[in-house]
C-alpha cells in the first residue's frame, strides 16, 4: 500500500524545485523501468502492480531499493500519464561533471532556450540514435528531469549527457579551442551542400525565436533544412524536434563517407 506521505513525495517530484532538493526524479512504463534497471541506474523506490514486481528477474531484484505493490487506482494518483502503465520508480539523478574539453573532442549538441519538454525529449532520443553523447542546454532551457521531457525519450536519457551552462560561456571557451559552431538559420546554406566535420558543436535555438542574438557571433557556419517543395499554407518550418533528427542524420552520414 502506497502511503499518503509517499504520494505526496513522488507528485512533489514533478516540480523542478522538489527535484532539485531531493536529487531525484520518476521514470514511468513497464519498459523504460526495466531499461533503467538493467543499465545500472540508482532506483531509490519501485511503485508497481504486483503482477510487474512478480515478472522482475532475480537480478533486478537484488538492488537494495524500496518495493511498493500498489493497485491500479493508487498509481493513477501519482502517475503523470493519463492511463498508467504498470510500474513507476523513484530514480536518483546521476553525477554529471562537466568537461569542455571532452565535449569538444566529439559532435555534440548546444541548445539554446529550448521550451517545449516534447521538444527536448525528442531531441534527446534523436542524440542517442545518432550517436551523439553530449547536450549542452542554456541554463533556461526545460528542466530534462520534467517528466515529459523524460517520458519523451523513451530511455534514450541513459544514454546521452545533458548539461546546463551558460552558451555565452561554453560557446566563447569552444571558439578559442578552434572548435566549429554549426548554427540553424531559415535563411542558411542548405545542410547538404555545405561542409560537414566529425567534429564540432551543432548549435539549436528556441522553438519560436531561434538562436539568440549573442550567439550569433560564435556560429561559424549557418545551415537550413532547404523545403523541397513550394508550400502556401500550414508549413512555414520544422519543429525542433524534427529539425535535429533530420541534422544529426546529414552529419553521421557524411562521417561514415569520409570513414569510407
Amino acid at each position: 500500500m502506497l502511503s499518503k506521505n509517499k504520494q505526496k513525495f513522488i507528485i512533489s517530484l514533478q516540480k523542478k524545485k522538489a527535484r532539485e532538493e531531493t536529487g531525484m526524479f520518476v521514470i514511468e512504463g513497464d519498459k523504460m523501468v526495466k531499461e533503467f534497471m538493467a543499465a545500472g541506474a540508482e532506483i531509490v523506490m519501485l511503485i508497481a502492480k504486483p503482477e510487474y514486481i512478480a515478472g522482475l528477474g532475480k537480478k533486478q531484484m537484488i538492488k537494495d531499493y524500496e518495493v511498493i505493490p500498489v493497485t491500479f487506482d493508487e498509481l493513477r494518483k501519482v502517475s503523470t500519464m493519463k492511463s498508467p502503465h504498470n510500474a513507476l520508480a523513484v530514480v536518483k539523478m546521476p553525477d554529471k561533471e562537466f568537461h569542455a574539453d571532452t565535449i569538444l573532442d566529439d559532435l555534440s549538441v548546444a541548445l539554446d532556450t529550448i521550451q517545449d519538454p516534447g521538444n527536448l525529449g525528442t531531441i534527446i532520443r534523436a542524440a542517442a540514435w545518432f550517436g551523439i553523447k553530449n547536450i549542452v542546454c542554456s541554463e533556461n532551457s526545460v528542466d530534462v528531469y520534467n517528466p515529459k521531457v523524460v517520458q519523451a525519450t523513451m530511455g534514450a536519457l541513459l544514454n546521452v549527457n545533458v548539461l546546463y551552462r551558460n552558451l555565452d560561456e561554453f560557446l566563447d571557451y569552444a571558439r578559442k579551442k578552434g572548435a566549429d559552431v554549426f548554427g540553424t538559420y531559415l535563411d542558411g546554406c542548405p545542410i547538404y551542400e555545405h561542409p560537414l566535420g566529425k567534429k564540432g558543436i551543432i548549435l539549436l535555438g528556441n522553438e519560436s525565436k531561434g538562436i539568440s542574438e549573442n550567439l550569433t557571433p560564435y556560429v561559424t557556419a549557418r545551415l537550413t533544412i532547404p523545403a523541397f517543395k513550394t508550400l502556401q499554407y500550414g508549413v512555414e518550418s520544422l519543429n525542433a524536434g524534427m529539425a535535429a533528427s533530420i541534422v544529426f542524420y546529414e552529419f553521421r552520414r557524411r562521417k561514415q563517407e569520409q570513414s569510407d
